[in-house]
């Protein structure tokens, strides 16, 4: 299974919207460098004020670019790196991943998926009525989770929009993706 960086994104500052850039650079055991949410350690305020020495899961945050279309057939308008993502994707469909899935970015980076992005209450700010396109129930009752997943870096390196990305399943038995 392949596909393609679409954008990739970074910002310094706690804000919602991260802007797009040419290029970022992947830490190994760090995440993206120069994001606020780099760390070794939760950076995500909410997960700080519970416990600040928890490991940090959520190193990068990865959003495939088909829910944009999604949102746009909604009638909402979103582009890469407005909801907070690190790395938009195109091609692979990444909440069908399983946990410890290695996705080769580029030439050089290798992160593992850690699990599903829990989506809060700041989508509903960026666009009213847009959490309940990322949010939802299946027909057994279960909690539906479509903002993206989540990452650690395990090799660094520089990752560019249009650079391929491979994906390596981890071995059998697959455990699905859990909020991290």
């Amino acid at each position: 299974m392949t596909g393609v960086v679409a954008a990739v994104s970074r910002s310094s500052e706690y804000t919602f919207t991260k802007p797009n850039a040419d290029s970022i650079t992947l830490l190994a055991g760090l995440g993206v460098e120069g994001d606020v949410h780099q760390g070794v350690t939760v950076k995500h305020r909410s997960r700080v004020a519970r416990d600040p020495s928890q490991p940090n899961l959520r190193q990068v945050h990865l959003i495939h670019a088909e829910l944009f279309d999604e949102f746009r057939e909604a009638g909402f308008t979103v582009g890469p790196g407005q909801i907070g993502e690190n790395v938009t994707t195109r091609g692979i469909d990444l909440l069908g991943l399983p946990t410890g899935t290695l996705l080769h970015l580029g030439d050089e980076a290798v992160i593992e998926v850690t699990g599903l992005r829990n989506p809060c209450m700041q989508i509903d700010l960026f666009a009213n009525g847009l959490l309940k396109q990322v949010l939802g129930k299946d027909d057994e009752g279960n909690v539906i989770r479509k903002a993206g997943i989540m990452s650690v870096v395990l090799t660094g390196g520089v990752v560019r929009t249009g650079d391929q990305i491979r994906v390596e399943l981890p071995a059998h038995p697959h455990r699905p993706l859990q909020p991290v």
